[in-house]
């Protein structure tokens, strides 16, 4: 059954049963996907990639944050300098692409203007199925980039486009949303550390 399934009295017992649910989703992450997911980031920023990053409404914030995060995390106390773009950052070229083509070609035009074979799309989409994230990564797909994809609900045709996807097994969108911010989180501070020596770990806060 989908997430609230009762009417909860307080906000304490819906915070209680919204925190159950946000732990059952994290427990559902593959910790192959992780694996894989943090591989095509590292290699990316290895060879000096373009890596961008799409996503609409929080996974838009969500999109923002990981491009923050990781230009700004992961290079610290290493030699890795990510190049990244968030597709979903600048609102004049958003609201110009919408208003003049469609809002389903937001992502790709971006795309189409400034990706290279080799490249790297990141995508977030609760649902999967959000047609300017699809059309990216068909794109993408279709030139040359890996897509790395974060899903939740039943993963939708973003799921079955990626290079690898990271899927969240819940139905709720504030659980799937949280849980791709805390997934930011995990890959950039994992890449970090696995480029640092024990010794600058332990004198470091992350």
């Amino acid at each position: 059954m989908s997430f609230p399934d009762v009417k909860h009295p307080t906000a304490a017992s819906f915070a209680a049963a919204y925190f159950e649910r946000l732990c059952q989703a994290t427990r559902s992450v593959d910790g192959a996907a992780v694996s894989a997911a943090a591989d095509l980031l590292e290699g990316a920023y290895e060879r000096r990639a373009q890596v961008f990053v799409c996503g609409n409404g929080h996974s838009a914030a969500i999109a923002n944050a990981f491009a923050g995060d990781h230009t700004k995390l992961v290079q610290t106390d290493t030699e890795l300098k990510p190049r990244i773009q968030s597709l979903s950052a600048n609102s004049a070229v958003l609201t110009a692409l919408a208003n003049d083509l469609s809002y389903a070609d937001v992502f790709v035009y971006q795309l189409q203007s400034a990706a290279e074979p080799g490249d790297l799309l990141v995508t977030f989409s609760s649902s999967g199925n959000s047609e300017n994230v699809v059309r990216a990564a068909e794109w993408a797909r279709g030139n040359s980039l890996d897509v790395l994809s974060f899903t939740g609900f039943s993963g939708g045709r973003t799921r079955k486009l990626a290079t690898v996807c990271v899927h969240v097994e819940a139905d709720n969108y504030g659980v799937v949303e949280d849980t791709h911010n805390a997934l930011v989180h995990v890959l950039a501070q994992y890449l970090r550390q696995a480029r640092m020596s024990p010794a600058l770990i332990a004198d470091r806060v992350f």
